[in-house]
């Protein structure tokens, strides 16, 4: 057997620990050869779209970046778990520098057949990507399928660079003392894990205190309070995990009631141990998935909140204001209907006419519209017209400056002493640059003598998704640029703006925060495998006592839970004050996001968690039997 079986028999034989490891080295391969396809496409790649290119170039690279530390991270895991292995290696004649061969022939195995695998995958599923990346990117032209032979260049070159300087640095840093000293290392007792009351005090204070400040932050206060926030947050956790747990595990084995109930005597005798070992794991663990809640629910709630306040503003198709007396008024009225006709738009056509004149005991003007004109809208938005009472008037708003309330049984007395006096108010779609306006009746209308200033505002309504229409309002609005003498808004041309500068981010988040998301399950992957042995020793030894297989899977189950869901359930908490400060900040609710976004992540946490849990409880009931 030549030294690169026996390396390669060494992983074979160690599958069971190295599989999160390539599992997870897999797909960040493939979300870099992703990100890789995407930026040499040849759609892409068009001068239109540079933006949208240097974003996924400057993406594949932050993933690059972690990927380094992610690996590192990991093979200093798979040398803490393989201590006994090195040093009985080492008694049996292993040289130092043939250890450190071993593991660099260990480590590139993995790394080829990582990178070899991500490309691959990333191949078989490149036209299911670039269909996802094409909704996601709003592009006009189609991401057809093309053969990526730079990308694969580019990904492999860099990821074999990748693993062998991880495998240069591990194997440069290890040192036969010292794995020597971890041959006995699983024999030495441990002393007790103990905590710090001051400490202990200072994850309520610091963490209390920074959901305090975020919670009640608003506007440009909250960008302010994001760098103390954040601070307090990253210490807060750790003291958590390091010095609380610690703390609350020790008192609940002093709690008889507690300790002594069924299986809790083996449930707590080293969980403090395992906490204490385990901190900087669900530390970095928190964050991580902190991180990725918080770069994809920000993001899909902002890309939400555009797209809802564009529609919650200005409903409307179409829509074109301007003032009486501008000569062009109905030249563009022309054009804008003879282009919708000619595109195929389907639409329907209203007019209101905004009067605004002088109130007597009132310092601003107030708009008044006639309720023919109101009911003709309304009508078009399939909602319910108005009916006023005699003499009566109603009170538009929109929602949102509830200054309709405000307005009720209020006589207002217009020019020429015409009184209107509203005993109703109504929430009505906006009308652009509009605060809100009265409704009466054509009669009491038709009194009234001439208006201060006078509004046109014409609106276009018809269904939307209206592919034409996105192609026509890109056309009028070239045509029909802003002016000071009128305001031409197409919806869905704008809506369709958003989407191609903000889906491009939404999209690189969505990568970048599963990528870390994925990293985080691994870390846990890790440590769980790591005490496997330990697990192993420890109930084949109790299971002699007379534990029994549904006790011993209630033990593990308990244990597992803990690793698994302790930071989680800490990112989510985090993610969810993270969330709600920015609704506060734009003053827009982003719940349903929030909780689409948590609740999926939550879930794809319960899956990995009971996949992991069944082999986890098999390996230990195998070194039972």
């Amino acid at each position: 057997m030549t030294f690169r079986q026996f390396a390669f028999r060494n992983v074979s034989r160690n599958k069971r620990l190295y599989a999160g490891y390539f599992l997870s080295s897999l797909f960040t391969v493939m979300a870099f050869f992703t990100f890789s396809i995407f930026a040499y496409h040849p759609v892409l790649s068009g001068v239109d779209s540079s933006s949208v290119t240097f974003a996924l170039s400057v993406s594949k690279w932050i993933i690059y970046v972690f990927s380094f530390f992610f690996v590192l991270y990991s093979m200093s895991s798979f040398l803490q778990s393989r201590k006994r292995e090195f040093g009985l290696m080492m008694m049996q004649g292993m040289t130092t520098v043939q250890l450190r061969l071993m593991i660099f022939l260990e480590n590139m195995m993995i790394g080829l057949s990582a990178t070899i695998g991500g490309i691959a995958l990333g191949l078989v599923f490149a036209k299911v990507i670039l269909l996802t990346g094409e909704n996601f990117l709003a592009v006009n032209e189609k991401l057809a399928f093309y053969f990526p032979y730079k990308a694969i260049v580019l990904t492999l070159l860099s990821f074999l660079l990748l693993f062998i300087l991880i495998s240069f640095f591990i194997s440069a840093v290890l040192q036969s003392g010292k794995l020597i000293t971890l041959l006995n290392g699983d024999k030495q007792a441990k002393s007790e894990p103990k905590s710090s009351v001051l400490l202990v005090w200072l994850v309520p204070i610091l963490l209390g205190t920074s959901y305090f400040l975020s919670l009640r932050a608003e506007g440009l206060e909250a960008l302010l309070l994001l760098v103390p926030v954040v601070v307090m947050v990253c210490i807060g956790t750790y003291l958590l995990f390091t010095q609380l747990s610690v703390y609350t595990i020790r008192k609940l084995k002093r709690m008889e009631s507690i300790f002594w109930l069924k299986t809790n005597m083996l449930l707590f005798s080293d969980l403090a141990y395992r906490m204490k070992d385990n901190a900087r794991s669900f530390f970095l663990v928190a964050i991580i998935s902190t991180v990725s809640f918080c770069s994809i629910g920000s993001l899909y709630g902002f890309q939400s909140m555009i797209g809802g306040h564009n529609v919650k503003d200005n409903p409307y198709l179409f829509t074109y204001t301007t003032t009486n007396g501008y000569s062009d008024e109905q030249k563009n009225i022309e054009q804008i209907d003879r282009s919708l006709k000619e595109a195929n738009v389907t639409t329907e056509k209203a007019f209101l006419n905004l009067a605004y004149y002088k109130a007597s005991n009132r310092d601003a003007t107030i708009a008044v519209v006639r309720l023919s004109d109101y009911n003709r809208m309304t009508e078009l938005m399939e909602m319910k017209g108005i009916v006023l009472s005699d003499g009566k008037a109603a009170v538009v708003d929109f929602g949102l400056s509830r200054i309709g309330q405000s307005m009720l049984n209020q006589p207002i007395t217009l020019q020429p002493d015409v009184v209107i006096e509203a005993n109703k108010a109504v929430v009505s779609p906006a009308v652009h640059g509009i605060n809100g306006y009265f409704v009466i009746s054509d009669d009491q209308y038709a009194k009234l003598g001439a208006s201060v200033q006078e509004k046109h505002y014409y609106i276009w309504h018809g269904p939307l998704g209206q592919k034409q229409s996105i192609t026509a309002g890109g056309k009028l609005s070239n045509a029909l640029p802003y002016s000071d003498s009128y305001e031409f808004f197409a919806l869905e041309f704008q809506n369709s703006v958003l989407d191609k500068l903000f889906g491009p981010i939404l999209f690189i988040g969505l990568f970048i925060g599963i990528v870390f998301f994925v990293s985080a399950g691994s870390f846990l992957y890790f440590r769980l495998y790591s005490d496997l042995d330990d697990d192993r020793r420890k109930f084949k030894a109790v299971s002699k006592m007379g534990l029994s297989e549904k006790e011993l899977t209630k033990i593990l189950n308990r244990q597992m839970v803990l690793l698994f869901f302790a930071p989680i359930v800490v990112a989510l908490v985090h993610g969810a004050v993270a969330l709600t400060t920015l609704s506060h900040m734009f003053q827009y609710s982003l719940l349903k996001e929030s909780v689409l976004v948590l609740g999926l992540f939550f879930i794809v946490q319960v899956i990995y968690f009971f996949i992991v849990r069944f082999f986890y409880i098999r390996q230990v009931k195998l070194a039972i039997v």
